[in-house]
């Protein structure tokens, strides 16, 4: 196979951004267009805009800007999930605001990334988010943590929820809310990754959740442990 057939049998990223500012659309759209596996399909200035390009191009991912004119992001993305499910929604913002970043995951947004990330960072972050994995910055996920533990107790609505799971689907719950992958989590527990891709299934659809990150993140609100210390690239769920 040559190169030329090589590039053309991977499939392309189709890539939404939505942001107010003209010159930081102009920017990004510049660094993605340099990656041969990335293609911008549309733009949009506000959030009313974003939701119904979204809807006529039914793009693979949308970067999405929180603070626009009209329409929030985090209300944006809610609607975009509605209408587009396939569509992964990664909030792109200067907001290090662990509220910000909670409302984005439990709105249904695959990422949070902060504007002052480096190119190779954006790309690799996009790619694991296409694939369905979901990416926040270690730094967010921290805060997100802290945020957690340092709130209520969890109450007698936890137990509730958590006994819908069972006791390896509570264990699972556990590394998840640590950042582990399906292998890592294989590995420690001595199963099929296959069988830990199950065990995460049925867990989000038990807890009515929609990703990875939104499993870690009730996880964290109930109690569960977490890993603060976890370093590295993208935190991928």
């Amino acid at each position: 196979m040559t190169l030329e057939e090589s590039q053309t049998a991977t499939p392309l990223i189709r890539i939404l951004l939505v942001d107010d500012h003209t010159l930081f659309r102009a920017g990004i759209k510049l660094v993605l267009q340099r990656q041969p596996d990335f293609q911008v399909v549309g733009e949009a200035a506000d959030g009313i805009e974003g939701i119904k390009r979204a809807r006529q191009l039914q793009p693979d991912v949308v970067l999405l800007d929180l603070n626009m004119p009209g329409m929030s992001g985090l209300e944006a993305v809610q609607l975009i999930r509605q209408d587009c499910p396939e569509t992964k929604v990664v909030l792109l913002t200067v907001s290090e605001d662990a509220e910000d970043l909670s409302a984005a995951l439990r709105g249904g947004a695959q990422g949070y990334l902060l504007k002052n990330i480096d190119a190779e960072f954006l790309a690799i972050s996009i790619r694991q988010i296409a694939k369905g994995n979901a990416v926040i910055d270690h730094s967010l996920t921290s805060k997100l943590v802290a945020q957690f533990q340092h709130g209520q107790q969890p109450g007698p609505a936890t137990v509730s929820e958590l006994d819908k799971l069972t006791p390896r689907e509570r264990e699972i719950l556990s590394f998840l809310a640590k950042g582990g992958s399906n292998k890592e989590i294989a590995r420690e527990l001595d199963l099929a990754e296959s069988t830990v891709k199950i065990h995460v299934q049925n867990i989000l659809k038990k807890l009515n959740l929609s990703s990875r990150v939104q499993a870690a993140v009730f996880a964290v609100e109930h109690g569960m442990p977490s890993d603060s210390d976890k370093s590295g690239q993208p935190d991928n769920a």
